[in-house]
């Protein structure tokens, strides 16, 4: 099996550089004025999908590898990464690997650090790696079956995704440059799964003071232009850190 050999053959480097019993994992959310999508990596011999995911390296920051991880797979930087839960549930992965040898790396016990990350998904280049046949964005509507524990995370992830609506914004990662309020409405809808009051969002959206109004409109529609918007990325950076304190 192609899999099985190429795993052995990394499990003794693996065992050199990184942190034992360490893993992350990385729910990548992606938007595109329709759906909210997830990336997943379709492992190699197996119908069974997967969160990207990594080790840490010994001499390297958590946040590092959650970057580099990301980046070996994306190609992209200065993703917005959040950490949200350690997942270490006993077997929650060593039977993935059920009839290997006990010494492989990745037939260890992990405890997996999970992140969630926003990204313009127009602007990712998707890499497929040695041990994967695929790297594709699904709509979390329409998730294939994932391995592992990896479900349970995808879940969590979205869970703490929507409560992070309550006090910090969203968007920047997600949204192009430029946008319209009905955009940025649609993307709230769709991570809250429920339809919001048009009124309420658009005033709440103005007194955060986190947009700026261009003198631009979106061309092209039957109807009436809409205006466009973008973030003023100070104040968002702001609202990042010290939260809206309002709620959805």
């Amino acid at each position: 099996m192609e899999l099985v050999k190429i795993l052995q053959e990394k499990s003794d480097i693996a065992w050199e550089i990184y942190i034992p019993n360490l893993s992350i994992d990385s729910v990548v959310f992606g938007f595109d004025k329709s759906s909210l999508k997830v990336l997943l990596v379709k492992m190699k011999e197996t119908a069974l999908w997967a969160l990207p995911g990594g080790y840490i390296k010994k001499e390297e920051h958590l946040i590092e590898a959650a970057n580099r991880i990301l980046k070996d797979r994306t190609g992209a930087e200065n993703i917005y990464l959040q950490q949200f839960r350690v997942f270490g549930d006993l077997n929650r992965s060593e039977y993935f690997f059920d009839g290997l040898p006990d010494s492989l790396w990745h037939k260890q016990r992990f405890v997996s650090i999970g992140f969630y990350a926003l990204v313009d998904y127009t602007k990712v280049n998707l890499i497929i790696d040695d041990t994967s046949d695929a790297c594709e964005w699904k709509s979390i509507d329409a998730l294939p079956e994932l391995m592992m524990d990896h479900r349970n995370i995808f879940d969590k992830a979205l869970v703490r995704l929507r409560k992070e609506l309550n006090h910090k914004p969203i968007g920047l990662n997600l949204l192009p440059e430029k946008f319209t309020m009905p955009e940025l409405q649609k993307l709230y809808e769709i991570i809250l799964d429920k339809k919001l009051n048009r009124g309420n969002f658009y005033r709440k959206m103005l007194r955060y003071d986190i947009l700026e109004k261009l003198d631009e409109s979106r061309k092209g529609g039957a109807h009436k232009a809409p205006d466009l918007y973008r973030f003023d990325i100070e104040k968002y950076q702001n609202a990042l850190k010290n939260g809206l304190n309002e709620g959805w």
